[in-house]
């Protein structure tokens, strides 16, 4: 396409258009409702912080231990009765806690000896046999011979989920997630423990698959009793959050677990944003989880700017129960030289890279230039 001198005159619509268009957007960009800023947005609209599972100590979370000397319900304890002391070679005899608490010793009977200390079962133990007329001074030794295995299970994002039986001396939430194989990667920072409320006898929270379809096998200490189909059954239960991030900074773990708790690692969502505008690939963008984006990154996500002068951006974002979503203004130029001008993204954003005056009037040229090149000038 050839532009001679006598048609420059037809162009001058196009320029004078240009220059209405420029002189209306400088009016509407006057009369815009109030954005908020970037680099001074209110505290109750900030995005907030991706949370990186991998960066933090979750080793703190084992700083709870039982009491090994503390008899529990399932504990099997060794008794040794000596009842003559020119004869120390007494009798020793394994006895377990049963769930009520109490205990038969040989020679001595039923015995309550859950939640006392092996000083304070040994002293119980010789009380009653005084008591009961069985022997005048009795010498009675109480050891541990094992703790009762907690019966956990895990299920959310963790590797292998399952049931998994933990010693109750070391019956914490670290050592539950180990079990399982470790924090998946689509892992949230929020665990739920709940807890059955007992209603006569042991909790069973699991609905018993047929034996044809149980397996089980041992890591470490941990049991792992695994089902091909698992069912929870509804019922009564207490329930506590723990946020991994938060308790591995405090240092206050897990808390103990007990028999039946059932252990759920919350997942990670995808996190889609979006990118319109003046943007090469615009389109929806996943937020890769356990990391924060920020504007510039979005952009470089959808190919960078389509016209480099484009300056203005404007960030869609709904915030909790709010009818209507907020408008986030930014400046590329802005976020290039600050940080907190480089808005950190929340999920479900949509960052729209506008037109402008500039924008226009450089995309106009632009053609106008394009077409020129393409053409041939003759003026002869």
């Amino acid at each position: 396409m050839a532009i001679r001198p006598h048609e420059i005159g037809t162009w001058t619509p196009l320029f004078r258009t240009l220059a209405l268009g420029f002189s209306a957007a400088l009016g509407l960009a006057g009369c815009a409702q109030k954005h908020y800023v970037a680099d001074s947005l209110p505290e109750q609209y900030v995005a907030p912080r991706s949370e990186n599972l991998e960066e933090i100590n979750l080793a703190r979370l084992a700083n709870y231990s039982a009491d090994s000397e503390l008899i529990d319900r399932g504990d099997v304890l060794e008794v040794t009765l000596v009842t003559d002391l020119s004869d120390l070679d007494g009798a020793t005899t394994p006895v377990r806690v049963r769930e009520d608490g109490r205990a038969s010793v040989p020679l001595i009977g039923e015995v309550a000896l859950a939640g006392l200390e092996l000083e304070g079962a040994e002293q119980t133990i010789a009380a009653a046999a005084k008591t009961r007329g069985i022997f005048q001074n009795p010498h009675v030794t109480v050891t541990m011979k094992r703790q009762r295995k907690n019966r956990i299970t895990v299920i959310g994002a963790v590797d292998e989920p399952g049931v998994y039986h933990l010693p109750r001396g070391s019956s914490t939430l670290l050592a539950a997630l180990v079990a399982a194989g470790g924090l998946s990667e689509d892992a949230g920072p929020n665990v739920e423990v709940r807890r059955p409320v007992a209603t006569g006898g042991a909790p069973d929270i699991l609905d018993q698959p047929p034996a044809s379809r149980l397996t089980e096998r041992t890591i470490g200490e941990a049991e792992q009793v695994s089902y091909e189909t698992e069912a929870p059954r509804a019922a009564p239960a207490r329930v506590r959050q723990v946020n991994l991030v938060e308790a591995a900074a405090g240092g206050y773990g897990g808390g103990y677990l007990d028999d039946g708790d059932v252990v759920m690692v919350s997942k990670q969502a995808p996190k889609p944003i979006y990118v319109i505008g003046l943007v090469n690939k615009p389109g929806e963008f996943e937020l890769p989880p356990n990391q924060e984006v920020r504007m510039l990154d979005a952009i470089a996500k959808a190919g960078e700017r389509s016209i480099q002068v484009a300056d203005r951006v404007l960030i869609i974002r709904r915030v909790g129960d709010r009818p209507e979503p907020i408008v986030i203004e930014a400046s590329v130029r802005k976020a290039k030289r600050s940080g907190e001008a480089n808005l950190r993204l929340a999920p479900g954003d949509i960052v729209s890279v506008e037109e402008t005056p500039t924008t226009v009037l450089v995309n106009a040229v632009t053609n106008v230039i394009r077409i020129g090149v393409g053409g041939s000038f003759s003026f002869f």
